[in-house]
Parts: structure tokens; sequence; C-alpha cells
């Protein structure tokens, strides 16, 4: 039997959902036939791929070893039909983006915006998700490019250092801190109420660790999912919050607060996986993404410690 592409979609797709019935819905074919397709893998092969004696159809130590190079095969034809399809003079094509999500409050519409200008034939998709994700995603081919910040990175994804983002505390324009003008010590934060970001953002954990870090434990009031209810938020109370800097400046009622001592910066990063093909489109975003940030004047990241 001469193997095809289908039958390693379909043992990935059974392996990945643990159920023949659950497999057979995604891919839209009847679940005796997924099971017939399976089998005459299994024979071609001469080996048993799929446990299927327990509640959950898993993969036998065959299994896991030729799924490994399945996925590896499919993710490479795969980048090599977008090779083919490929236009240099960007004329069209397309381009997959992952971003944290404190980037889509100040960073995704400037840079759609630049992209649309300059190539307005290459399309773009925008996901919003977490590092860890992000990362995983590259390496699985489902993102060109990725936003967030630098290192410790997985092994095989590259790192392009951008700027350096800067948070600061922020208030309301119409709730100003009591305070004297100047920084404002850290400590009497302890008694003050905060709206946060949710704890599955990066940033939540950067500000719990500069709280830790300083013996301070804020009331927090308010936590979000978004930035954009952050900022509703603090607008409208006497709540403060922690955003970048880049966030503030866009938002006129928004009161930066400068802390003492300041929260520590980080390097912000464009991503890819470091083998893999670097479509015309990816190349021109990377460029107008450096050229943003000069033109945008973001802080210069430090110098590569490597």
């Amino acid at each position: 039997m001469a193997l095809e592409l289908r039958h390693l979609r379909y043992l990935l797709a059974v392996a990945e959902h643990g159920s023949f019935t659950r497999a057979a819905e995604e891919l839209r074919i009847s679940q005796p036939t997924l099971s017939q397709q399976v089998r005459q893998l299994e024979r071609a092969l001469g080996a048993q791929l799929l446990d299927r004696t327990g509640r959950t159809v898993r993969l036998t130590d065959a299994g896991r070893a030729y799924a490994r190079h399945a996925r590896s095969a499919l993710r490479d034809l795969a980048a090599a039909e977008r090779a083919v399809h490929d236009v240099q003079d960007l004329s069209r094509g397309h381009l997959r983006l992952a971003v944290t999500p404190t980037f889509t409050a100040y960073l995704v519409g400037p840079l759609t915006a630049e992209l649309h200008a300059r190539h307005p034939g290459i399309g773009l998709t925008v996901r919003e998700t977490s590092q860890d994700r992000i990362e995983t995603g590259l390496l699985a081919d489902e993102f060109d490019l990725g936003i967030a910040f630098r290192g410790p990175h997985l092994p095989g994804i590259a790192a392009t250092a951008l700027f350096t983002e800067t948070l600061t505390l922020v208030t309301g324009a119409d709730h100003p801190p009591a305070e004297p003008p100047g920084p404002l010590p850290v400590r009497q934060l302890a008694s003050r109420q905060l709206a946060l970001l949710s704890g599955d953002f990066a940033t939540r954990g950067h500000i719990d660790d500069y709280f830790a870090q300083h013996g301070v434990s804020p009331r927090i009031a308010v936590e979000a999912n978004s930035v954009q209810a952050l900022t509703e938020v603090v607008q409208r109370t006497p709540l403060a919050t922690v955003l970048p800097d880049a966030v503030t400046h866009d938002h006129p009622r928004l009161f930066p607060v400068p802390l003492d001592p300041a929260l520590p910066t980080r390097t912000v990063a464009l991503l890819h996986r470091a083998d893999a093909y670097r479509s015309a489109a990816a190349r021109a975003f990377a460029d107008l993404t450096h050229d943003l940030v000069r033109t945008r004047a973001y802080a210069p990241p430090p110098p590569d410690p490597s």
C-alpha cells in the first residue's frame, strides 16, 4: 500500500483527540473509514501505532516515534507549499503573527497600519496568546513571527531585540496621587487599592515579583484579562494600575506615577523559529517592525549579553 498524506493526518488526529469518534468528526469522515485507514497504515508499517484497549486511544511506543516524524514531515511540507507560493515582489502573501496581550493595546495597530500601507496585498492573521504558547506555536509552524519578551527561550527559538518596555504605576487623570511630586515610595502602595492584569499575563508575574522583592502586598480590588478593561476602570475610579509607558502615553486621561524604586524594564523581542523558512512577507514585516520602533522613538534595547 502506498502511504498518502491523509494517513499521517488521520493518525495524528486520533492521537490528538484520544478518540476515533472525535477525530472523525473533526476530519468530517465516518468513524469506520477512519479506523480502516489507520489499520491500513499499521499494516503497511508492520507495527501497532495505537493502543485501543483503554477508554482513551493512545499512541504506542512505536506510534509516538512515528507521530513525531509525521508531524515534522507535515510541517516541512506546509513550509514548502508556502515557499512555492511566496511572491518576492510582495504583491500578495500572508503572515501569521502571535503577540502577548499587552502589545495588542499599543503595537499591533501601528504595525498593521504600516504593513497595509506598504504592502496592501499581504494578509495578516493576529493571535493574542501567552509567550509559552507563542514559542510552541512557532516550533509547530502555527505562526511565522511572534512579539514577546526576550529570553530565556525554548530551544530552536531565535529572538531579535526590538526595544525596552518600561512599566509605571498609573492613575486616572482625575485621581492623581495626594503625595508630593516626585517618585512614590513603593511601600506606600501597601495601603492603596489596585486594578491589575490577571495572573495568566506575563506582565502580572513581572509586577508580582517586583512587589514581593520589596515586601509590599497591595490590595488588589480588580483583576482584568485585558489592558483596555484596566484603562477604562482606572479612568473612572480612584484605583491605580501598572501599565507599559507606551499605553499610558496613548491615553490622555491616564496619569503616570513614577515609583521608587522603579519597576524593572523588559526587552521586547521579535521571535521566529531558527530553522524556519522566512517568507518574503515575514522578512518585510520584520523590516517594518524595526523601522516603526525607530520612528516612534521607543527606548533602544540593552546590548545582547551574549
